[in-house]
């Protein structure tokens, strides 16, 4: 099945602006899965959304609750989520450049492919692409998709672009509670000898293919025979019931030109106020 986007926009960087599509790196359906059964009828279980007293309800009678003290809650209307105007609904902007190393891993969720929407776009994203390359930086920025607003890192990763969601700094749980039981001592020197020794021969390139997840194939071997299986139960369900902004696109060299005199603009105006 062919990668769909999630994210049309911008990349822009400067006054450069690449049209620009965001796909899932990973894919959900590479693990096995299952369907939720009712034994004694073989249908499957499905979900409604209900009310207490009333019964299933529509979906566009539905509104967001913001809760405001015990069970007290503020509804806020769909049009009024949509209102919110954030110029990273169609740009992702970089807006700070950082060295690889300086974000602690504890901060990356998801990953995500950035491709160009078009040809003439290529141009522009190569530049980008081999300058983060040969800076071995990556790019900072944000965007807004699935009603949410994410904090990107933006590095290259093979002939493209990788975008990496990073949890904000109020995401992140403090360590110190959990690990204050832990006693501050140095570990005996014996035993960090050999748990070092260990450590190097079992040292080697890291490559993925190595490593393969053992219950998924135990879940396929198990389907494998009970399919083959005539005493496998079985049922049978019955019929149950953008603008990619393209036209943004500047003359590249002009638009990098460009910004190299403003950001030398500003520097100067900035030191001349100082010197007053």
């Amino acid at each position: 099945m062919a990668s769909r986007a999630i994210w049309k926009g911008q990349l822009r960087l400067s006054l450069v602006s690449i049209p620009v599509e965001i796909h899932s790196a990973t894919k959900s359906g590479a693990r096995v899965s299952f369907r939720q059964i009712h034994g004694p009828s073989g249908k499957r279980v499905r979900y409604q959304k209900t009310v207490p007293g009333i019964g299933p309800v529509k979906s566009e009678d539905i509104l967001k609750g913001y809760e405001l003290s015990d069970d007290e809650y503020m509804l806020i209307e769909p049009e009024e989520l949509e209102g919110i105007k954030l110029e990273t609904k169609k740009t992702l902007e970089l807006v700070q450049f950082v060295e690889t190393c300086e974000i602690p891993p504890l901060y990356f969720d998801k990953p995500y492919y950035i491709i160009p929407s078009d040809d003439l776009a290529e141009d522009a994203y190569r530049v980008v692409r081999d300058a983060l390359r040969q800076s071995e930086k990556v790019g900072l920025g944000q965007l807004t998709m699935r009603g949410k607003e994410y904090l990107c890192a933006i590095r290259p990763c093979g002939d493209g672009l990788l975008l990496e969601t990073l949890h904000y700094a109020e995401e992140i749980r403090n360590a110190d509670p959990l690990f204050s039981d832990i006693e501050d001592e140095p570990a005996d020197d014996e035993l960090l000898s050999v748990a070092t020794e260990l450590i190097d021969r079992k040292t080697k390139p890291f490559n993925a293919e190595n490593f393969e997840d053992h219950y998924d194939s135990a879940l396929r071997d198990l389907i494998e025979r009970k399919r083959k299986s005539k005493k496998t139960p079985r049922t049978k369900a019955g019929g149950e019931g953008s603008d990619d902004g393209s036209d943004n696109v500047v003359d590249l060299m002009s638009a990098l030109k460009e910004s190299l005199k403003k950001d030398g603009a500003k520097k100067k105006s900035s030191k001349s106020r100082k010197s007053a």
